[in-house]
């Protein structure tokens, strides 16, 4: 079954919020635990074990595992693995891009079933070209994974390159000519593509993309960054019904307590449902 059709039946089933799963030294210490591999572990396996029964998708980010070295890593494919075995798709946050070998290798790393790292979908940035990522696309396809692919995100850098205007045809922008990509890849795929973009929850407006490409939109920044439910409703229009909201701190703040985490999950795919229809 393709990430597309995974992705559309996880989220009918749990709700289209997606728990970004971040180590930061400061929640570590947050919880009352040292910002050491011990930690990273009571940490990111205790937030594993009271989200993802209940999340469609959970969110790794992969530096605040790998600052630890291979021991970090290590616990790294645990909450991979425990992620899925309890019913929640992994989206590894690795935000890689690179050309031809390196590429694939990176590819090879994150979405191929026979190594440790292998998760359902990744992040990757286009920057370096879409044409760059195209060993990510045929392995993603080989193996019925997903990618999201960087295209208007909310940092205050992100326009200085994402609005920029290419010298194609029509003068689109870089972010409106990384969507025609993905409309592309994802023609004619049902119920959803499994080729995503990554559009931030708290942009100002949609700065003109048309959305509607038959894919899956990652949404960060909602919640705790200042992201809401009307600010979905306002930048993506007919297409929020595709977006995956995600937050990270929303829910890790309430940490150490597993019930507190675990009701905060179900009250966000609550309030997240509207946008469904």
């Amino acid at each position: 079954m393709s990430f597309g059709k995974r992705l559309h039946a996880a989220v009918a089933a749990r709700g289209p919020f997606c728990v970004g799963i971040d180590p930061h030294a400061s929640l570590l210490r947050d919880w009352g635990f040292d910002d050491d591999v011990a930690g990273l572990e009571r940490f990111a396996l205790g937030t594993v074990e009271a989200v993802a029964p209940h999340c469609s998708v959970v969110k790794p980010q992969s530096a605040f595992y790998e600052r630890f070295g291979s021991r970090g890593v290590a616990v790294l494919e645990r909450v991979i693995a425990e992620s899925r075995a309890a019913g929640a798709l992994v989206l590894l946050d690795i935000k890689r891009g690179d050309i031809g070998s390196t590429s694939q290798a990176y590819a090879d790393a994150y979405l191929d079933p026979a190594s440790p790292l292998a998760s359902d979908a990744v992040t990757v940035s286009p920057f370096l070209g879409f044409g760059s990522l195209q060993p990510f696309v045929d392995t993603a396809v080989k193996h019925d994974a997903g990618l999201f692919v960087l295209a208007a995100t909310s940092n205050k850098e992100g326009p200085e390159v994402q609005e920029a205007v290419t010298d194609g045809p029509g003068g689109r922008t870089v972010s409106g000519t990384m969507l025609d990509h993905l409309r592309r890849l994802n023609a004619d795929a049902e119920p959803l593509g499994s080729f995503g973009a990554v559009v931030g929850a708290t942009l100002a407006d949609d700065r003109g993309l048309d959305l509607a490409f038959n894919g899956p939109i990652l949404a960060p920044g909602y919640g705790e960054q200042g992201g809401t439910t009307a600010d979905l409703r306002r930048i993506f229009g007919a297409s929020a019904r595709n977006v995956l909201a995600s937050s990270s701190r929303g829910v890790l703040r309430l940490g150490p307590d597993p019930a507190a985490m675990r009701a905060a999950v179900l009250r966000t795919n609550d309030e997240l449902r509207e946008l469904r229809g």
